[in-house]
């Protein structure tokens, strides 16, 4: 690595750490402690609820939870499929775009119901403003929100102090939504707006401007309301980019100071809440244990992406051309690979999909980086409230096999992990490769999928980014493949709802099931799970698993791609 890698590895590891306890601390007091909050936003909560008829007082068990979460996003989605089909005769379409095809609209639909972000199209030539900021937008508020109740419901359910006479309730679908957004998305998305608009990120409602250059050629310049879009993209984990070229485009991400905020808007929440979760388990060593295993993974990553990338690119091997600077191809020269490197390890560690280089053309082991990022499961900070649940998942199978290890009793938080815990997170693990494997597989022989831009290894880690991506609601893409043909906006589609929806599930379930436990005082017998140890195991354990899942898939994409690479065979 080089010393900038590892400079600007300390810079960002030091200010997600000091933004950390603040944050989760505020997130804290938003969610459990409810202190006073600046009028505006208690009015503006208070309305919310008036609007909705919901009794923020009461609180719900996981099934009614899951109903509410359920309803809401099917009904935001088919708002989102209504405004996308009828874009046409709306206004704010200075362009005067066509409405949006049927399979199209539908997997865009889906893929921002669902935090994925996929995005099956150029979004400057296909969708108007309305779009961009009613429909899409709003997507990208509501499932964020949605994703961080889920968070809670699961953390409320493991360190809420059950018995025979508690409640088995988890709190409030509809007060969780509403508080993320109006305490937490909200405001910090137009503060961060300000900034980005003060640095060249465009916002405007003007139509696209027509220029001649200097050499006489007329262009077309796609303008829109970019920052309000581009804040929440990467605050809320999303990705989906108002142009796309998303972050490697100047109106997105002009200058290396955008850049880096961005990445850190992207781990800052998930970040937080490892703080949030520790003081809801009144120990914040818990918390720092499951920040501890993120990093460190964090920083393998970080560092395996960063040395592939350093080194020559082997289809340019013989040409004349200067790799002293490492694999530029795909890379904006004023990011250059450190930058571009730890972008794209951070945004397929969290469920962003956001992108300031293209995927596809890092080196193999370059590659192999972000599609097994996302593969672990995105635990790794994770979405905002995806990468909490799921690293709390892998915590129980850690204590369980911890238990079964050394012959102590499996407990997490003074709750007895038992067979019904153990089945909802074995399913929650099993779910994501039962879609991708198949799917992936199928896409390799059916004349409906289209053929792939490369052939050999390297069409096939295509195949099989585009459905890891989908079902772990990232979005990032190695392209390589039409995804405007129907078997891709319809597969994908079904993709990213069976990954979001199905995975949620289970966590729920498994909060229903522990909130009701009554909690014992630690024994000699009992696991610690808030030291290193625990942490190191619980790295371990998700290592392992995703290699048991995923190896023999990985070993025919890019670790072969790499070797053959090296012996001049280059797809």
């Amino acid at each position: 690595m080089s010393t900038a890698a590892i400079l600007q590895a300390i810079a960002f590891v030091a200010v997600i750490a000091l933004l950390t306890r603040p944050l989760g601390a505020y997130l804290y007091r938003v969610y459990e402690a409810r202190p006073p909050f600046p009028a505006t936003l208690g009015r503006l909560e208070r309305l919310c609820y008036r609007l909705s008829g919901v009794d923020p007082s009461t609180e719900q068990g996981w099934v009614a939870y899951a109903v509410s979460l359920l309803l809401f996003s099917a009904l935001s989605m088919l708002g989102t499929y209504a405004i996308l089909r009828a874009q046409a005769g709306l206004p704010w379409n200075p362009q005067g775009f066509a409405g949006v095809a049927p399979d199209l609209a539908f997997n865009t639909a889906a893929s921002f119901t669902t935090n994925t972000n996929w995005q099956s199209y150029s979004g400057e030539s296909t969708m108007s403003y309305l779009s961009q900021s009613a429909g899409l937008a709003w997507h990208n508020f509501t499932s964020a929100a949605a994703g961080m109740g889920v968070a809670l419901a699961l953390a409320r359910g493991l360190t809420r102090h059950g018995g025979p006479d508690s409640p088995r309730t988890l709190g409030n679908f509809w007060v969780d939504l509403t508080r993320s957004i109006v305490y937490v998305l909200l405001p910090s998305s137009l503060l961060i707006a300000l900034f980005f608009a003060s640095q060249g990120v465009l916002q405007t409602l003007a139509p696209s401007l027509e220029l001649t250059t200097l050499e006489g050629v007329k262009q077309v310049l796609a303008l829109g309301p970019v920052a309000s879009q581009e804040v929440i993209k990467q605050l809320g984990t999303n990705g989906g980019g108002f142009f796309n070229a998303n972050s490697a485009h100047p109106f997105e991400n002009p200058t290396p100071l955008t850049n880096f905020i961005q990445v850190v808007m992207i781990f800052v929440i998930p970040a937080a809440l490892t703080w949030t979760y520790g003081r809801m388990a009144r120990s914040q060593r818990q918390g720092w244990a499951l920040f501890g295993a993120m990093l460190a993974l964090f920083l393998a990553g970080y560092g395996v992406i960063t040395w592939a990338e350093h080194r020559p690119n082997p289809a340019l091997a013989g040409l004349a051309v200067d790799q002293s600077a490492g694999n530029m191809e795909g890379k904006e020269v004023r990011f250059g690979v450190d930058a571009t490197a730890l972008f794209a390890t951070a945004t397929t560690d969290a469920s962003c999909g956001a992108v300031n280089g293209m995927h596809d053309s890092f080196n193999p082991l370059g590659g192999l980086v972000p599609l097994v990022n996302i593969q672990l499961g995105e635990v790794i900070f994770g979405g905002v409230g995806a990468g909490l649940y799921g690293i709390l998942v892998f915590v129980i199978l850690t204590v369980f096999i911890a238990g079964l290890m050394v012959g102590r009793t499996p407990e997490l938080l003074g709750k007895k992990i038992e067979p019904r815990e153990m089945k909802l997170a074995t399913i929650y693990i099993l779910i994501f490769p039962l879609l991708v494997l198949p799917l992936t597989a199928w896409a390799a022989v059916s004349p409906a999928a289209g053929a792939v831009a490369n052939a050999g290894p390297h069409g096939l880690s295509e195949l099989l980014y585009a459905f890891t991506s989908g079902a772990g609601n990232n979005g990032s893409a190695f392209a390589g493949l039409d995804a405007t043909k129907p078997f891709w906006t319809i597969g994908l589609g079904v993709d990213m709802l069976l990954g979001r929806f199905f995975m949620l599930l289970p966590a729920l379930a498994i909060a229903g099931s522990m909130v009701g436990k009554r909690a014992v005082e630690p024994g000699p017998g009992t696991f610690p799970t808030d030291g290193w140890l625990f942490g190191a195991l619980l790295v371990a354990v998700i290592l392992v698993v995703g290699a048991l899942t995923w190896f023999p898939a990985l070993t025919l994409g890019p670790i072969v791609e790499h070797y053959l690479a090296g012996a001049g065979k280059v797809f």
